[in-house]
Parts: C-alpha cells; structure tokens; sequence
C-alpha cells in the first residue's frame, strides 16, 4: 500500500513528534515532490526510512540535509550546530552594525555551518569574512555552503581553536568586527537536552563549561588582538547570561554596547566595542 499524508501523520503523532502534519508534509514533499503525494515502491522505501529515523528523534533538517536560517537554505549535517532562529537576531545586529559603520573584515569564531557569517556577508557586499572552527568537518559544510551562495571569494576558513597558543598569530589581526555563537550550555545541563540536540547536535558546538562561560572568557581574552581600534563583538549567549557575558568582555577593556532580546523577550545578543 502507498504511503500518504494521512499515514505519515499518524506515525510522527504515535512517536510524540511535535507538529506531526507539518513535517509529514515536508517530508513528502522533500521524497515525493508534493506535501500531498502518495508515494510507492522505492519512494515509500526511503520515505519510511526518514519516518523511522525521525521516530528516534533525528531532527529534521539532519534528516533533510538543509536548514533554512535568515534568507538562505543552508546545507547541514551532524557535524554541524543546527541553525536556530534565534541566531538571526545576531545575524541582523551584526548586518546594521556594518551597514552603518562601513565595516569590511569580519571574524566568525566557531563557523560550523557558516550560516552567520555567510548571511551576513550575503547581505553586505562591502564585507569579507574568516570562518574559524576546529571542526574540519564543520568547515567542510561551511565551503559547500559558501560555494552555493556565490561567496567563496569573500571568506577565507581557518580550521583552528581559539584554546590554541598561537591563534592571534595565526589568525590575524585588524578585525572591524568578531561574530560568534560559542558553547554555553553548562555541561551539566547537557543530559536535560532534548535527544534532537544533545544525540545530534556536535557535543563541541553545545559544552561551555562547568558555568557556560568558558569560551566567552577565552573570546574575551583574545579579543583585544584581533581587533582594531573601535572594532565590535556581537555575541549570542544562553539564557541569564548576558550581563554576565558583558562583565566578562568589560574585564578585558571592551565597551557593553548593547543587549539585544529575541522574540521570546529572552536576552539573546550581547553587543560591545573595543
């Protein structure tokens, strides 16, 4: 028997998955070309097979192999973070922070799908950027991604930690602005994850540390070097950490600029200049 919308639905809603209809219909669409085919034979063969994996909690854009994030659809895989909508509030205060101040060198730390950076720069054709992250696989998909948006001549990928001694040095200097979407989940707080983050997301993208903040204080340390005079971070940071973040960043000499929230009234984005 052929695999409909009907069917797909009851088996999400039977496995507890969230808006069942919606993604039985992107996973039709996505096999059979339509959210309202009936699919058969080989089809409904690999169509079963997403179902089952999104019954163990793969999510869905890993399943997928794309997610859309600000104006582009972007390649992903479980190597990568999975672009959230709350990044977008980083993505549009870095993209009025550079249109207004003319600013040209941008440094994303921790790239992974590259989707910050590459959305900003689509949207600013002035700018150029250096995607860092230590994930080899990580950059990987960030160059598939900048290759299909047209953009590979305007960022150059640095597979690096920024734990490494010689990062300055080898990363450069002189940055108009550093962009990042570090680790802040406390480690602790990693178990509590939903399976969709904790069992696919990289472990690498989501442990900040005993507190979440490890990564904000080693970004912090560095930041001075990196960029230039009046240069800027825009950082996104976990729930109730912003003020804690702009302690951190004004420990190390950087002005608090701003707090952005998200959609949620949730303090999302954290702004300071140098």
């Amino acid at each position: 028997m052929s695999l409909d919308l009907n069917e797909v639905v009851r088996l999400l809603a039977a496995g507890n998955i969230p808006s069942p209809r919606l993604e039985a219909r992107i996973l039709l669409e996505h096999i059979g070309g339509s959210p309202f085919a009936e699919v058969d034979g080989e089809a409904e063969q690999k169509l079963r097979r997403l179902v089952e994996r999104r019954l163990v909690h793969v999510p869905l854009d890993k399943l997928l192999g794309r997610r859309e994030f600000y104006k582009n659809d972007f390649i992903v895989s479980e190597d990568v973070l999975t672009p959230r909508p709350d990044t977008e509030i980083l993505v549009e205060a870095a993209v009025g922070l550079v249109r207004r101040n003319g600013l040209k060198r941008i440094l994303d730390l921790g790239t992974g799908s590259g989707c910050i950076i590459l959305s900003i720069l689509d949207d600013c054709p002035q700018a150029c950027g250096t995607a860092v992250d230590k994930s080899a696989a990580a950059l990987e998909i960030a160059r598939r991604n900048a290759a299909r948006l047209g953009l590979s001549e305007r960022v150059a990928f640095v597979c690096r930690s920024w734990f490494d001694d010689d990062f300055v040095r080898e990363t450069g200097t002189g940055f108009d602005m550093i962009v990042s979407n570090p680790p802040y989940i406390p480690v602790a707080d990693i178990p509590a994850l939903a399976p969709e983050v904790k069992d696919y997301d990289p472990l690498s993208a989501l442990d900040g540390g005993a507190d979440g903040l490890d990564h904000y204080r080693q970004i912090a340390s560095l930041a001075p070097a990196l960029l230039k005079t009046g240069g800027w971070v825009v950082l996104e940071v976990g729930v109730g950490q912003a003020e804690d973040v702009s302690r951190i960043f004004a420990g190390s000499g950087l002005q608090p600029f701003k707090i952005v929230p998200d959609l949620a009234g949730i303090d999302r984005c954290v702004i300071l200049k140098k």
